[in-house]
């Protein structure tokens, strides 16, 4: 009922940029958060950024500075632009929206992420 597209991914020297794109289809009625969160080998995932649809944004304190995350809603894209990376960005990024989906009358709320995408940022 919902596809989550990531690209972007890639290998970049520290104090590189990458910019990791996560684009929403299907039989969406809204949408209300998006946000990117990663997952380390042998760590949990944990939240990078996230963007409701209206308050404030929330960043991990290990990225404030360095990572912006922005929404095209016509799109019902999700961006995250990583500015000096460091070798300890490295990692799988997810994408996840939490959204409405409506389908055959009915609207339903439902939480999506994306297949993951791999940042290696090298020293």
């Amino acid at each position: 009922q919902v596809q989550l597209v990531e690209s972007g991914g890639g290998l970049v020297q520290a104090g590189g940029s990458l910019r990791l794109s996560c684009a929403a289809s299907g039989s969406i009625f809204s949408i209300n958060a998006m946000g990117w969160y990663r997952q380390a080998p042998g760590k949990q995932r944990e939240l990078v950024a996230a963007m409701p649809s209206s308050g404030n944004i929330n960043y991990a304190d290990s990225v404030k500075g360095r990572f912006t995350i922005s929404r095209d809603n016509a799109k019902n894209t999700v961006y995250l632009q990583m500015n000096s990376l460091k070798p300890e960005d490295t990692a799988v990024y997810y994408c996840n929206v939490d959204l409405v989906l409506y389908s055959r009358g009915y609207y339903t709320d439902f939480s999506s992420w994306g297949q993951g995408t791999q940042v290696t940022v090298s020293s």
